[in-house]
């Protein structure tokens, strides 16, 4: 990967879980337009990998850095410029899927207008499949139709760097087909993609590398 344009950089991490060592001495650059998917057996680090480059957790040594700087000098720019979806759903169940997105917006510093608002995630919802289900309290929904509330967030966002844990879970072809190629128009805008997934991975984008856990090597996907 090209240096002079990477935007996250993976700087000599180590991480350590208990008295194990999962991954050291890890080091990787992504760039524009590029995509790393992490691989390996439950247990090999990919979540806590993922954790570690959206500063959720921090690492045994080492450093992550957006666009030159430690990510924890700037937090502020990063996550203007970060999305990420953890293995769970991340969603309050005793809320509706509107009111799910609308916090989101609210958080993340969404400044469209109420009415606007409300279109844009109708919208969002409507194409993760959650027409007729707007209003219904989330606990009311199964698994497949959780995920889908919280992967809304992706029509609904214009950030540069997608972290997504198992994106697929719980997910049926449609839905997988339809992510895949929200997947691939980000990308070939020039996002940047990391994702895990015990499910086959199809994309389009010329850009992959693939990380196997516990291994330190990338390998660019071809």
């Amino acid at each position: 990967m090209v240096e002079a344009t990477a935007g996250l950089v993976i700087k000599a991490i180590s991480c350590t879980r208990g008295y194990r060592d999962l991954f050291s001495d890890l080091d990787f650059e992504l760039c524009a337009g590029q995509v790393l998917r992490v691989e390996g057996k439950n247990g090999s680090g990919k979540t806590s990998l993922l954790r570690i480059m959206a500063g959720l957790s921090q690492p045994v040594e080492g450093d992550v850095l957006w666009q030159g700087r430690k990510i924890h000098h700037a937090e502020s720019t990063y996550l203007q410029n970060l999305l990420f979806i953890g293995h769970r759903a991340g969603i309050k169940f005793e809320l509706s899927p509107i009111e799910n997105l609308q916090m989101y917006l609210a958080l993340n510093g969404g400044r469209l207008e109420a009415s606007a608002s409300v279109t844009a995630i109708e919208e969002a919802l409507y194409r993760v499949g959650l027409y007729g289900f707007e209003d219904v309290p989330c606990a009311y929904l199964s698994a497949g139709q959780k995920r889908r509330v919280a992967l809304a967030q992706l029509f609904l966002t214009k950030t540069r760097c997608w972290i997504l844990d198992e994106p697929y879970t719980s997910l049926d072809v449609v839905a997988v087909g339809m992510l895949e190629g929200l997947f691939n128009q980000h990308v070939s805008d020039g996002g940047m993609l990391v994702i895990t997934s015990h499910q086959p991975v199809t994309l389009e984008c010329s850009e992959q590398y693939r990380l196997a856990l516990p291994d330190t090597q990338l390998e660019q996907m071809v």
